[in-house]
C-alpha cells in the first residue's frame, strides 16, 4: 500500500501534503487559539486540517519506511547516518502534528457554537498548548524536509 504507485515511491508523491498541510495546521490551530471572534470562520478549517495534517504525515513516514527497504543496499553510510536522521525527524513530525490536530479537533469541538465561553484557564491552556504544539510541528517539518533534501541533493 506504501510502497509504489504506477512505479513511482508513494512517499515521493505524499511527501508534499505533509509539507503543505502541517503548517497550515499549526498557523490554523494558533489562530484558532488566539482570535476567538474569527473562531466560527476558522472552525470548518482547522477541523479538516487537524485530520488531514496527521494522515498525510503518517502516510508519507510509512511511505517513507518502504522507500528505505527497497533502496537500503544503495546507500552510503554516510547516505544512511542522513536517512536516519531524517527518519527520526518524521517521526516526531507525525507525533507533534497528530498532538496539534486532536488539540485542534478538541478546541474545534469546545468553541464550535460561538455562544459557548471557554473558562479563561481552559482558553489559556489552548493558547499555551497550541503554540507548543505548533512550533514543534513546524521546527520538525522543517528538519525533516531539510534532512530529507541533503539525502536526495546533497553531496556526501
Amino acid at each position: 500500500m506504501f510502497d509504489q504507485v504506477n512505479g513511482l515511491p508513494v512517499h515521493i508523491l505524499v511527501l508534499h501534503a505533509a509539507v503543505v498541510f502541517v503548517p497550515l495546521l499549526a498557523l490554523g490551530a494558533v489562530v484558532y487559539a488566539l482570535a476567538a471572534p474569527w473562531r466560527p470562520k476558522l472552525a470548518w478549517a482547522v477541523a479538516i486540517l487537524g485530520v488531514v495534517a496527521p494522515i498525510s504525515t503518517f502516510v508519507a513516514k510509512e511511505s517513507g519506511e518502504k522507500l528505505y527497504d527497497s533502496k537500503i543496499s544503495t546507500f552510503s553510510p554516510k547516505g544512511k547516518e542522513i536517512l536516519a536522521d531524517h527518519m527520526d525527524f518524521g517521526t516526531m513530525t507525525f507525533w507533534f502534528s497528530l498532538g496539534l490536530g486532536v488539540l485542534a479537533l478538541i478546541m474545534v469541538a469546545l468553541t464550535f457554537r460561538p455562544e459557548r465561553k471557554l473558562p479563561v484557564v481552559v482558553n489559556l491552556a489552548f493558547i499555551v498548548l497550541s503554540l507548543i504544539l505548533a512550533a514543534g510541528s513546524g521546527y520538525y517539518i522543517f528538519r525533516t524536509g531539510d534532512s530529507g533534501a541533503t539525502a536526495v541533493w546533497g553531496t556526501y
